[in-house]
């Protein structure tokens, strides 16, 4: 049976799956709030109901799972303060923690374009799926954000210092760069992916072994051979020391680096690297988006995520004004400010 919503996305019992397919392809499959609502509701649902053995995750369109959240409705939602991100983010939040810890197996199958909310659909799940189309980045820190729907807890599980590399520059990910990363499981090629649904729906192997089956090898991993050098370079405890690695290395992907830190967000800059480095250090997954919760609402009611989307996303001028403009501005104070809890009653509960 199939649903068919205004919210853009098809909840329905295949088989003995449940399955969830994004419907925005003009939109890349961009996470709107409704449709957080109803993955919700759906996994609540499913949770108890002895006919759905799994769950699989899917978009139409070919070009992208999910290109992230819907940041233009949050900046649209300003004028009235920050109640709607607020909301946004604590149910999305809430949402990422529930697949993380869903007692079913949850396949994601991570096919083109996935970023921001579209990791915190498909990062967390239990097999996760790419194929040879598929890019994977956390580029927030040049919209004035953080790696958030516990991006930085991905990132501070990623190998030496490659997390901190990718939530600082956002940088892409193919199918094996994001398997070696720890974002993705195995790679399947994308035109055997009508195939892989149609035995994952149909009972008899496990989500494991039907993968396995149509599982080929990614090749060779950019962000493995870089690896070294990453770790010599981003290992600084600061933004400004790890700028100072960078400015000494004689290399085209150091300047390149280098130049990419210039533009992003100082500030956004410095939390992302104390999130990733403070991730490392937390039990679980539920304490990291915590931590991001209180530094996306921050963020948001400070303006600096509203001034990253205005010229990445709306005007499009690509000359954001970020407060403050220098990393050697974000103090130490702030940054602690920023982490400490939300005031009012307002953290996340998870």
């Amino acid at each position: 049976m199939t649903e068919t919503t205004p919210e853009e996305i098809l909840i329905r019992r295949e088989g003995r799956a449940g399955r969830i397919t994004l419907d925005r392809p003009k939109a890349l499959n961009a996470l709107t709030y409704p449709q957080v609502e109803r993955i919700a509701a759906a996994l609540a649902a499913w949770r108890t109901d002895p006919a759905v053995e799994l769950i699989v995750l899917d978009a139409t369109g070919g070009k992208a799972l999910c290109a992230g959240g819907d940041v233009r409705a949050m900046y649209d939602a300003r004028v009235d303060g920050s109640a709607y991100a607020r909301d946004f983010w604590r149910d999305e939040y809430m949402l990422n923690a529930t697949i993380a810890r869903y007692p079913k197996p949850y396949v994601a199958l991570m096919d083109g374009i996935v970023m921001g909310g579209g990791i915190g659909l498909s990062g967390h799940a239990s097999h996760r799926v790419v194929t040879e189309r598929s890019m994977l980045a956390m580029p927030e820190t040049t919209i004035g954000l953080i790696p958030d729907v516990g991006g930085t807890w991905l990132l501070a599980h990623a190998p030496g210092e490659t997390g901190v590399y990718l939530g600082l520059i956002g940088a892409r990910m193919a199918a094996a760069d994001a398997i070696y990363a720890r974002f993705a499981d195995a790679m399947v090629p994308s035109d055997k992916l009508g195939e892989l649904v149609a035995r994952l729906v149909t009972p008899g192997p496990t989500a494991g072994e039907v993968i396995r089956a149509l599982a080929v090898d990614p090749g060779p991993s950019t962000l493995a051979a870089r690896r070294a050098e990453i770790d010599r370079l981003y290992r600084g405890s600061t933004i400004e020391a790890i700028r100072e690695a960078l400015s000494r290395e004689d290399s085209d992907a150091a300047r390149t680096d280098a130049a990419a830190l210039d533009v992003r967000s100082p500030k956004s800059l410095k939390l992302t690297l104390a999130a990733i480095r403070g991730a490392r250090q937390l039990a679980a997954i539920e304490a990291a988006l915590q931590i991001e919760y209180r530094l996306t609402v921050r963020l948001y009611e400070d303006g600096e995520f509203i001034e990253g989307v205005r010229a990445q996303i709306v005007d499009k001028d690509k000359a954001p004004k970020w407060q403050p403009p220098r990393i050697e501005d974000v103090s130490a104070e702030l940054i602690a400010a920023y982490m400490a809890p939300l005031p009012d009653s307002r953290d996340l509960a998870i």
